[in-house]
């Protein structure tokens, strides 16, 4: 598991508005999480984060978390959630979790696809990926950058089940049914005969015509305003 050092500073306004003037001065708001601990309000220089989480390990990475400011000084931590705007994908916030290296401990792990399947590479199937990240239980020092699956002897029609998954360093949690990967057929979109299009296009345009006849022949038949009534 990849590991890196962070700053952050104690973040003693909160709110919108607080949140607000932290990002435009460069930082983004956070908070850390204890067992058993006060949560902390915080703030880390965005260029720094963005840093530590663009590496192979993406944002699982251990970090070596040093407040200013605050009574815990140092302590391990992971990052447990990041919030994005839904437009921009700007990061908003960020939720670090403080951690024991020697106390399992619950994440997301992305799915690495490998190889090429059997039934894309000779008949033309698509390769479904439903599951991008699955949650696995382990020690921090054992949490993976990503979990390869080979997908080379799958055939259409053939799919992964966590339950194929394996992971020896930890457990993998999520519910063994679930599909990971599938390999589904090519989609065929059926073309008609020419013949069939023309006929289409010739009883279509026959259609139109009736119809401007029926409308044509409806006016001759309507009574004109300035006509004297019947009654």
């Amino acid at each position: 598991m990849a590991t890196a050092e962070l700053k952050a500073r104690l973040r003693e306004e909160t709110g919108k508005g607080a949140a607000k003037r932290i990002r435009r001065d460069g930082c983004v708001p956070g908070i850390l999480y204890g067992e058993g601990k006060p949560a902390v309000s915080l703030e880390v220089v965005f260029k720094d984060f963005y840093h530590v989480t663009h590496t192979r390990a993406g944002s699982n990475v251990i970090l070596d978390l040093t407040i200013e400011g605050a009574d815990r000084g140092e302590c391990k931590a992971i990052i447990r959630e990041i919030q994005y705007h839904p437009v921009r994908r700007d990061v908003l916030h960020i939720d670090f979790q403080e951690i024991s290296m020697s106390k399992e401990v619950h994440v997301s792990v992305p799915v690495e696809v490998q190889g090429e399947s059997v039934g894309v590479r000779t008949k033309g199937g698509v390769l479904e990926l439903l599951h991008r990240e699955v949650e696995v239980r382990c020690l921090p020092g054992d949490i993976p950058e990503s979990l390869p699956i080979n997908v080379a002897d799958l055939d259409v029609g053939d799919s992964i089940q966590v339950r194929d998954l394996t992971f020896e360093a930890g457990e993998i949690i999520d519910e063994p049914e679930t599909t990971v990967i599938t390999i589904v057929a090519p989609t065929v979109v059926e073309e008609k005969p020419k013949a069939e299009e023309e006929e289409g296009v010739e009883a279509e345009e026959g259609a139109e015509a009736a119809e401007e006849g029926e409308k044509k022949e409806g006016e001759k038949k309507a009574p004109s305003a300035d006509a004297p009534s019947s009654e």
